[in-house]
Parts: structure tokens; C-alpha cells; sequence
């Protein structure tokens, strides 16, 4: 079974209708989980936790998606 990792992460916006965030140095990162269920379950708890201040946003970011083994690495990647 393929490895789906997602990070969930989350911090307050400089304004509710943009998805900029006020200090990127505040940023709260929840943690990387191995499925999209538990990163969900994840950002739920952390959504209703903050669910009185608007400006608070958490986010699932699909890891997986980032890098495709399948896909040649960029000249820069092969360096690190």
C-alpha cells in the first residue's frame, strides 16, 4: 500500500478572506499523518478548538503530492 502523508498545520490570518498568514513564525503545526482520515480528524479537533476567532485557519496539506517518485528530480534537487 502506498505511503500518503499529509501535514496539518494552521495560524491566524491577516484577514478571514485571504489565506495570508498574520506571523509565519506562529504558525501552528499539528503533524504529518499517514492518511488523509487521521489528518482530517486532525484538522477537525484543531478547526472547532479555534472555531471562535475567525482570523484562525488550519489547513491539510497533501505531502504526498509533492513528490511523485515516478517524476525525474529537478537538476537543484539532485543536489541536496
Amino acid at each position: 500500500m502506498t505511503q500518503r502523508l499529509h501535514l496539518v498545520f494552521g495560524g491566524e490570518l491577516v484577514t478571514p478572506s485571504e489565506n495570508t498568514f498574520k506571523n509565519v513564525d506562529d504558525l501552528h503545526i499539528v503533524g504529518i499523518f499517514p492518511n488523509y482520515d487521521a489528518a482530517y480528524d486532525a484538522w477537525k479537533n484543531e478547526a472547532q478548538r479555534t472555531v471562535d476567532n475567525a482570523h484562525m485557519r488550519y489547513f491539510i496539506a497533501h505531502l504526498h503530492r509533492l513528490r511523485d517518485e515516478a517524476t525525474p528530480a529537478s537538476s537543484t534537487e539532485e543536489l541536496g
